[in-house]
C-alpha cells in the first residue's frame, strides 16, 4: 500500500499489510516484482497524472484495477471520434485493454461525493503500442486544428491518413504509425 499521509500510514501498518508512505506520483513500482497486480480508489483531484505515472510500468504488471471518477473512466474506455476521446485515451489504450466493470452511485459514500465514480480494469497489451507522449500533447493541445495544422512535418499521405481529421479522429494505432514515422526521420 502507498499512503502519502504519515500518520494515516502509521495507523494502516500491520504484519500483513506494508505500506508504504511515499508520494504515489513519484513512487517507483519497479521495486515490485514482475506481475504485480494494482488495486486501488484512486485520488479523484490527481489520477489522471497517476495514471500516465503508473502506465510507464505496464510491462511489470499482470492488470489494474481502480475506482475512479466516472468521467475520467469514460475518457479511458473512449472510442475515436467521440467527445471523452483525448491524450489520456490514446496514451492508455496504446498499453492497456480496458473495460468499465461498473458504475458506483453517490449513495454508497458517506458523506456522498458530489460526483459518480466506477471501477475499471486494466490489462497490459502483449504487444504494446509504440506511441510517444509528446506526440499525443502536441496533437491534442490543438484539439480543434487538422491533424495537419497539429503536427506539421507528418507525411499523412504516407501514412494512409487523412490531414483534415482532427487528433480525435486518430485511432492509437494511427498514432503509433505516426510516431513510427517521425522516429524514422
Amino acid at each position: 500500500m502507498i499512503e502519502l499521509d504519515r500518520d494515516l500510514a502509521a495507523a494502516l501498518m500491520d504484519e500483513r499489510i506494508r505500506v508504504h508512505q511515499a508520494d504515489a506520483l513519484e513512487f517507483d513500482f519497479g521495486r515490485f516484482p514482475a506481475g504485480m497486480r494494482i488495486v486501488g480508489n484512486l485520488p479523484y483531484n490527481i489520477s489522471t497524472p497517476l495514471l500516465f505515472h503508473l502506465a510507464r510500468y505496464a510491462e511489470r504488471v499482470r492488470d489494474m484495477h481502480f475506482m475512479l471518477q466516472l468521467e475520467v473512466v469514460e475518457r479511458m474506455v473512449a472510442s475515436p471520434s467521440t467527445p471523452d476521446y483525448g491524450r489520456l485515451t490514446v496514451a492508455l489504450q496504446a498499453r492497456f485493454r480496458m473495460k468499465k466493470l461498473f458504475n458506483v452511485s453517490k449513495g454508497a459514500f458517506r458523506p456522498p461525493p458530489k460526483v459518480e465514480s466506477a471501477v475499471v480494469r486494466l490489462m497490459p497489451l502483449e504487444s504494446p503500442l509504440a506511441v510517444d507522449d509528446e506526440l499525443l500533447r502536441k496533437a491534442f493541445s490543438a484539439r480543434r486544428k487538422t491533424v495537419r495544422n497539429a503536427l506539421p512535418g507528418v507525411d499523412f499521405a504516407a501514412l494512409g491518413i487523412d490531414p483534415g481529421l482532427r487528433p480525435e479522429n486518430l485511432s492509437p494505432q494511427d498514432y503509433e504509425r505516426i510516431t513510427k514515422s517521425l522516429a524514422a526521420l
